[in-house]
Order: C-alpha cells, then sequence, then structure tokens
C-alpha cells in the first residue's frame, strides 16, 4: 500500500509538471500588442474630409513600440451603424508625411483574402504577416475602401498625427494627398508575434494621455516618452506601451466616447499581450461635479478585473487644473480627497505621481507653469516630465502572465 501511495504521487507530479511544461510550450510565442488606439463613433467635426474614404485611398501613420518581424493588423467597425468594406490594405514603413518606403510595402489578407466587408459594431484582424517592425519606429497603413459611409464613422479623433486621402486607389505608392486631418479611422491596433518575455502596459486615460498640447507628428506624449524610456533600459526593452485615452473622457458617466467604466474590458484585458495597467483619469469627472467616492469605486472596480485577469495596475495622481474652467474650491477637494486615496489605501499594485511631478511649487494647485500647454494640459516637456516621474522597476515583473493571445 506504501509502495502504490508512493507511486501514485509520483505519477501526480509528473502529470501535473508535464501539464505546465506543456502551457509553458503554448505561450513560448504569442501576439503582444505594440501600437493601439481607442475607438469611439467620429462626431461629425471629426469624420474624415473631402474626398471622403468611399472609393479612395486613406493613409495613416503609427508609432510602433516594440520591434518584432511577424504582425496583423485591427480595423474597428466598432461603432458605425453599418457595414464597412476594405477593397485592399497595405502596410509599409513610413517616410514622413504620406510617403512610404515602397520597398517595404506589403498586401494584408484577411482569411486569405485581399478584401473584406467588417460589419457594423464589429473588429477584425489581418492575417499575420511577415514584416520587419523597428522598435520606436513609423508604419503607415494604406486602405483602399469600397463602400464606407462618410458621416457614420468610428475612430479616434486625437490623433496628433495626420492622416492622408487620396482619390481612388493609391495603397502602394507615394501621392500628394487630396485631403489631411489629424485622426485615425477604422485603424485600431498593431500587433507582433513575439516570444513570452515580452509584454506590454495598457494606459487608460483622458486627454492628457491622448497628448492635448503635444506636438502633431511628433510623437511626444507622455506615453510615447515612457516607450522611449522603456526602450532605453535593456531590463524593460521588451515592455510595449497601448496608449487608450480618449479626449474628453470620463471614468464614471458623460463624456466623449465610452466611459472608461465602459470600455476598461476592451481597451485593456482585450489587448494582446498586456501584463500592467496604467489608470490616469478623472479630472473630466471632477470638473463636471462627480464626487470623489464615484471615482474612487470605479479604480475598485478597475482593480479588482485587472488582478481577476493576472494584471498588476498601477493609479496615476490627477495632475492640477487650477485656472481652467474646472477649478473651484470644492473641486480642488476632490481631486485632493482621490489623491490621497490613490496614494495611501495601498489598493493599486503602485503608485504613479504625476501631480507631485507637474504642479507648480509656488501653487500646487495649479500646473507649473513650465509644463502648462494651458491650464488643464501640458506641454511637450510638461510630458516629458510625467515620463520621467514613472519608476521603470514597475514593470520588472508581473502578477502572472496576463493576457496571451495565441
Amino acid at each position: 500500500m506504501r509502495m502504490f501511495r508512493k507511486t501514485s504521487v509520483a505519477v501526480f507530479v509528473v502529470l501535473v509538471l508535464g501539464f505546465f511544461c506543456a502551457s509553458c510550450a503554448v505561450a513560448e510565442k504569442c501576439w503582444v500588442g505594440t501600437w493601439a488606439t481607442s475607438q469611439q463613433l467620429a462626431e461629425p467635426h471629426n469624420t474624415p474630409p473631402s474626398p471622403h474614404l468611399a472609393n479612395n485611398t486613406l493613409r495613416q501613420v503609427v508609432h510602433a513600440t516594440l520591434g518584432g518581424s511577424r504582425i496583423r493588423v485591427q480595423f474597428s467597425n466598432k461603432y458605425s451603424s453599418g457595414p464597412v468594406t476594405i477593397n485592399s490594405a497595405h502596410i509599409a514603413v513610413s517616410k514622413g508625411g504620406s510617403a512610404i518606403d515602397t520597398a517595404t510595402d506589403k498586401a494584408l489578407t484577411f482569411k486569405g483574402a485581399s478584401s473584406v466587408t467588417i460589419p457594423a459594431g464589429k473588429e477584425i484582424y489581418s492575417d499575420a504577416l511577415g514584416f520587419d517592425v523597428k522598435p520606436l519606429s513609423n508604419l503607415a497603413v494604406s486602405i483602399y475602401f469600397g463602400s464606407a459611409s462618410s458621416t457614420n464613422v468610428t475612430g479616434h479623433p486625437g490623433s496628433r498625427t495626420d492622416s492622408y486621402i487620396k482619390t481612388g486607389n493609391a495603397v502602394s505608392t507615394n501621392f500628394a494627398p487630396d485631403g489631411t486631418k489629424a485622426n485615425w479611422w477604422i485603424l485600431s491596433g498593431i500587433d507582433l508575434w513575439l516570444d513570452d518575455s515580452y509584454a506590454s502596459v495598457a494606459v487608460l486615460g483622458d486627454s492628457i494621455t491622448d497628448g492635448r498640447g503635444s506636438t502633431t507628428n511628433s510623437n511626444n506624449r507622455w506615453s510615447d516618452s515612457l516607450a522611449r524610456r522603456l526602450q532605453a533600459n535593456p531590463n524593460t526593452a521588451k515592455i510595449g506601451v497601448l496608449n487608450h485615452g480618449i479626449g474628453g473622457n470620463a471614468v464614471v458617466r458623460g463624456g466623449l466616447g465610452p466611459t472608461a467604466l465602459k470600455r476598461f474590458d476592451h481597451d485593456v484585458l482585450e489587448q494582446s499581450g498586456v501584463r500592467w495597467v496604467i489608470i490616469f483619469e478623472g479630472v473630466n469627472d471632477i470638473g463636471w461635479g462627480q464626487a470623489a467616492d464615484k471615482i474612487i469605486s470605479a479604480y475598485k472596480t478597475f482593480i479588482t478585473k485587472a488582478h481577476n485577469a493576472g494584471l498588476l495596475i498601477y493609479g496615476a495622481t490627477i495632475t492640477p487644473f487650477k485656472g481652467n474652467g474646472y477649478y473651484s474650491t470644492e473641486h480642488e477637494a476632490v481631486r485632493d480627497a482621490v489623491n490621497d486615496w490613490i496614494r495611501t489605501s495601498g489598493e493599486f499594485d503602485g503608485v504613479i505621481d504625476f501631480d507631485r511631478a507637474v504642479r507648480d511649487p509656488a501653487d500646487e494647485d495649479q500646473l507649473n507653469p513650465a509644463y502648462q500647454y494651458e491650464w488643464l494640459h501640458l506641454n511637450p516637456a510638461g510630458y516629458q516630465a510625467m515620463a520621467d516621474a514613472i519608476d521603470l522597476d514597475l514593470f520588472k515583473q508581473a502578477k502572472a502572465v496576463g493576457n496571451r493571445q495565441k
């Protein structure tokens, strides 16, 4: 009987070890996000410029944070009321403006086909494609559309990056655009097929994360500066940054785009290869009169969901806004209460103190004058100061493997 028990235990151990080894083997390669942006229904003033999308080419430039040699591209029709048809889509290395390196141009396919129709409310990925991506490089995704609405379009208004429209099919050529606008449409993410030592951090935020006050086409949002710091450090060079900021967004209710509560699952938990989350949102809620306990309750929901998914989640303190129309002594008291909770509750896995990094030493209720774009948003120097305030040791380990899409 004793020998039987020893044998049973040994078999059980072998089976368990075999299970974990098999799991590791499965997770050896997985999809990891190198770039992403949050989607919403484009407002009338944020729809594509003439000649619009239907039967024309849209070229959009994005900034990769990680490098790799195999990609897939995500397209979103999540908030539109009708289908959109992609006749063909290409990816190439951007050479600035609407120009591409034509030697790098490659066509994307969708289940083997060059064209695809995306139903209303849906998102799709292209097939995997061999394509060399350098860290911190700019990529151009060109889409030749078939049918597409000019007024009911899924997109991201705060691109801080110009997109270019050309009449007809010009997906693989250099062209002088017929229309230019600093928005993204339909394009929502780019993933890389990487080994399990790579991962990304998802940043959930509002217009400050979206980069209002940064320089168009210069990629100097605070998330971009964080990506450069991560790449410059050998211990963190395998970490990408996914910016999920939406201008005018609210945590609890109202605002532009779906609230942070409504979009957390999609913009964080469903993103490829995410292991860490940064929450930096709430100033719009405060400005519109939301109570501190409502904002904190939402943070607790994010923390629970992140931990249930095996992610580490960090809370960033809300930056000053004295001088802005949001400011009042009552609203400042709410900001103080929320920031005190972030700093002292111990419920986040770590704290990023943006407030201390960018406030005016002479008046802690307002931004440092050297960092102001205006009284709420920051200039590129301010965004750099925010990125510099982040302790990179926060990304040395993860609670668990996080979201690994195979």
